[in-house]
């Protein structure tokens, strides 16, 4: 392993003043229906997560543009969005399923938070949750799917999870969930979030150290110093100061 040699794991926790705050949990959901049922599931979470002493904030979908690879970067609702991203600590991302899938409507949202902004990675090191909302028998392809898009945006997953099936049947009118096994479900997972969030949002830079960065980073430092010097020796001396002559 000399390959490894002049490198330096630091495995161990470090020691951080915990944060005095609130958790700061935003909440996306995946329709842009009046009556959306996947919204009642995020109001019910969120309702959840307040009790239990978040701060908790949403955002609507509505009016959010097509993602168009930037073109669209200065909308307001896309500058919304990514504000409550790089606010949150953790996220909630519930959507029904739809062919099998998450709705677009979710995925446009991820779509526009980009994995860097500058120096500022937005999503990195955060804590997720997921939830499906189904019309028919219980389903899990669109949490599944949201746990890979949760990944590839390098986000803590956390290991539970909620699908709720025939889910039209689950909700009261004033849009509360019924008491029921699936809201129990519900419970569990916020809880789950927060205490994943409690655990990791001090630590979030020492989660995210990785190997092949910090050795990405030393050798382009490397390199930069090297440049610098052949400048530095390529510099042309001056020429010798001749004495005026005095008489």
């Amino acid at each position: 392993m000399k390959y490894l040699e002049t490198q330096t794991f630091n495995l161990q926790t470090p020691e951080t003043q915990p944060s005095l705050h609130s958790p700061r949990v935003l909440m996306l959901y995946g329709s842009l229906r009046a009556n959306s049922i996947s919204k009642k599931a995020a109001i019910e979470a969120g309702n959840i997560l307040t009790y239990m002493g978040a701060d908790v904030k949403f955002f609507n979908p509505e009016g959010l543009p097509l993602f168009d690879n930037g073109d669209s970067a200065q909308h307001p609702k896309v500058k919304e969005l990514r504000d409550l991203v790089n606010w949150s600590e953790a996220q909630v991302w519930t959507s029904p399923e739809l062919h099998g899938n998450m709705s677009a409507v979710l995925k446009n949202q991820i779509d526009w938070i980009p994995l860097s902004m500058g120096a500022v990675r937005p999503t990195q090191g955060k804590v997720l949750a997921v939830m499906q909302v189904s019309g028919g028998s219980q389903s899990f392809n669109a949490v599944n799917n949201m746990r890979i898009l949760g990944r590839w945006m390098r986000m803590l997953t956390i290991p539970n999870q909620s699908s709720i099936a025939k889910a039209y049947n689950e909700f009261n009118e004033d849009g509360s969930m019924k008491a029921s096994g699936f809201r129990d479900r519900v419970v569990d997972v916020m809880e789950e979030l927060m205490r994943f969030t409690f655990l990791t949002r001090d630590n979030k830079p020492f989660f995210v150290d990785r190997y092949s960065e910090r050795k990405d980073q030393q050798q382009q430092q490397a390199a930069l110093a090297t440049a610098l010097a052949d400048i530095v020796e390529s510099e042309p001396s001056s020429p010798p100061t001749k004495k005026a002559s005095c008489c």
